[in-house]
């Protein structure tokens, strides 16, 4: 049995939303490993007196069922969802499915591809032929635990890319740090930081002549499309003192308070990040 460091009545519901993000990012990380695929590079040792069988599923309730936002399309049996999709994950590892996704998936019936495209919540419906391998991978994780497969700095799920910070190729050291800056931080100003974290590799497929004017870019997928953080020498501390330098010369443009949140939030986390021995 795993032992709870917190009462989960002490938490509010995002920390209990991270908390169980985080125990399935362990579980996983174990479970992606044994099938020979990259995992998280943050996840802490996988221990439990249960089984993995056992843990997937428990893990996977204990997640959804603070994370559900609802809103299913009409014809979604939503009470029945998150049991469908535990069951998938559980075959997926007890045959064999996280060594050969695309594999598992084109061996699942209509309806339990609808139940991944539901869970996921994608638009059209899964067409198997087309996945990548990180892509198919993705459809058969829980949300928390999908990984960044091919280091692009993207995660693909079906057809779709999300953009994520922390990502599953993220050290651990800047995990760390990032965790620590952000605890209590409201959802809304915590994406807005997430998405700044990931704009050198959004911002490095784009094409700027010499006039500063947009020319063209690169789509994910491509083979010119780069990632600089993918570097092992990249530095996330040099990141912050851009963003500093960034927010110091355009001050007078920006509103003061918002000037002086970010300058707050970046200075601290630099400091963090120090402090956590991350580059």
């Amino acid at each position: 049995m795993r032992i709870e460091t917190q009462p989960s009545s002490t938490l509010t519901r995002q920390q209990q939303q991270d908390a169980a993000g985080e125990q399935l990012q362990n579980l996983f990380n174990e479970i992606l490993t044994a099938a020979k695929q990259p995992g998280y590079a943050s996840a802490e040792k996988y221990q439990s007196d249960n089984s993995i069988p056992e843990d997937i599923q428990q893990d996977w309730n204990d997640w959804f069922s603070v994370a559900n936002t609802g809103n299913y399309p009409s014809k979604v049996d939503a009470q029945a969802l998150p049991g469908d999709y535990g069951t998938l994950l559980v075959r997926t590892y007890t045959e064999g499915g996280y060594a050969d996704p695309q594999g598992f998936l084109q061996n699942l019936t209509e309806d339990e591809l609808a139940t991944v495209q539901h869970v996921h919540r994608l638009a059209e419906p899964i067409d198997v032929d087309s996945l990548t391998p990180e892509a198919a991978l993705n459809l058969l994780i829980p949300r928390p635990a999908q990984v960044d497969l091919n280091y692009d700095g993207l995660t693909q799920v079906g057809q779709g890319y999300t953009i994520r910070f922390p990502d599953s190729r993220t050290p651990e050291a800047v995990v760390n740090a990032w965790n620590e800056t952000t605890t209590d931080m409201d959802p809304m100003e915590k994406s807005f930081y997430e998405l700044q974290m990931k704009l050198p590799t959004l911002l490095a497929n784009f094409e700027i002549d010499d006039q500063g004017r947009y020319v063209g870019h690169t789509e994910p997928g491509d083979p010119n499309w780069v990632n600089p953080q993918a570097d092992s020498n990249y530095s996330y501390t040099d990141l912050t003192e851009q963003m500093l330098d960034y927010l110091d010369y355009f001050q007078h443009q920006i509103p003061q308070d918002q000037y002086e949140q970010q300058r707050s939030f970046y200075s601290t986390f630099q400091q963090s990040l120090q402090e956590h021995g991350a580059r």
